[in-house]
């Protein structure tokens, strides 16, 4: 019998308020929980549950004066984040570390051979925030941690990470900027927040040569981003030969997004998940875990969410 995806859901993520109107918002949640019910993606899918991430766990990313400086800010009532722009409420730290124990959950679905590959519906978002600070809507860095999960409960050598949302994945990078172990491929708009992610960033030490970014222009979309996963990851992923392969998958590169200015459609999030597919068939036996990220018009990330899910499930 084929493998299922594995799929992370739960409802206590829109539990995590950053405000209203604030774009991170928890009808987030339910527009692609909604969208991939209504496609029939989660009854065809191995469901996963959340559970709370161990301190020793949020210990892979962060420090530990980070990580009591997030139980701080939120036990005290603080609405922002004091490391950065990130609006919290009295459940956040809670929420937050339930995204990344789910993840790690997905994480051991996949790797134990349960599940054949895996998408964690989660919030907040996690990419932006670096071992000592959380910025840009992120608390933890859920893709961060589960590559690190991978590989020291389940002996994973070598994870790629690839970054297709449209904002630049600096906490990823940072986390494993000095790593070898860890290959970080992003496509993201340049000039746009965080500032971050220059051609010339490609990592230092143990991990030079393991960071390759590709920052394109507002306006960019299929041509750009599919070619550059074609023509620069493909090989490099030859070359890296990854365990486990991960993907932050931020929707608000998709065309109308207000917080980005590329242009992706659905179908070529569909034919961005294929190649990632393709890779992980050709070097990690299949294994490949998709981690949400951002995505800020409703509608827009409900149907280019289904149409990765779809996508992955087969």
């Amino acid at each position: 019998m084929a493998l299922k995806t594995a799929l992370l859901m739960d409802a206590v993520y829109k539990d995590h308020f950053a405000g209203n109107r604030h774009p991170e918002q928890p009808a987030r949640y339910d527009a692609v929980a909604d969208a991939l019910n209504a496609a029939g993606l989660t009854k065809a899918a191995l469901p996963v549950p959340s559970r709370i991430a161990t301190e020793t766990e949020l210990n892979y990313c962060h420090s530990k004066s980070y990580i009591d400086l997030v139980r701080h800010d939120v036990g005290a009532g603080y609405q922002t984040l004091s490391t950065g722009d990130t609006n919290i409420n009295e459940r956040s730290l809670d929420v937050a570390q339930r995204a990344a124990g789910g993840v790690l959950n997905v994480v051991d679905a996949v790797m134990q051979g349960k599940a054949r590959n895996g998408f964690c519906l989660v919030r907040p978002p996690g990419h932006h925030a670096n071992p000592v600070r959380g910025m840009g809507f992120c608390l933890f860095n859920n893709v961060a941690m589960g590559a690190r999960h991978a590989q020291r409960k389940h002996s994973a050598m070598r994870v790629l990470i690839a970054d297709w949302d449209v904002h630049h994945g600096n906490g990823t990078q940072d986390i494993f900027y000095a790593d070898g172990s860890v290959f970080f491929f992003s496509t993201h708009q340049a000039p746009w927040y965080p500032g971050t992610g220059d051609a010339s960033e490609t990592g230092q030490g143990a991990g030079k040569g393991a960071t390759l970014n590709c920052p394109f222009p507002a306006g960019a979309g299929r041509e750009e981003i599919l070619g550059a996963f074609r023509s620069k990851l493909l090989p490099a992923a030859g070359a890296f030969r990854p365990d486990l392969v991960m993907i932050s998958a931020g929707f608000d590169s998709r065309a109308g997004d207000p917080l980005g200015k590329f242009t992706l459609s659905d179908a070529d999030f569909a034919e961005l998940t294929t190649l990632m597919m393709e890779i992980a068939d050709k070097h990690s036996g299949g294994r490949l875990i998709s981690v949400l990220e951002g995505g800020y018009n409703l509608t827009g990330l409900a149907s280019a969410a289904a149409s990765h899910v779809r996508t992955l499930v087969g």
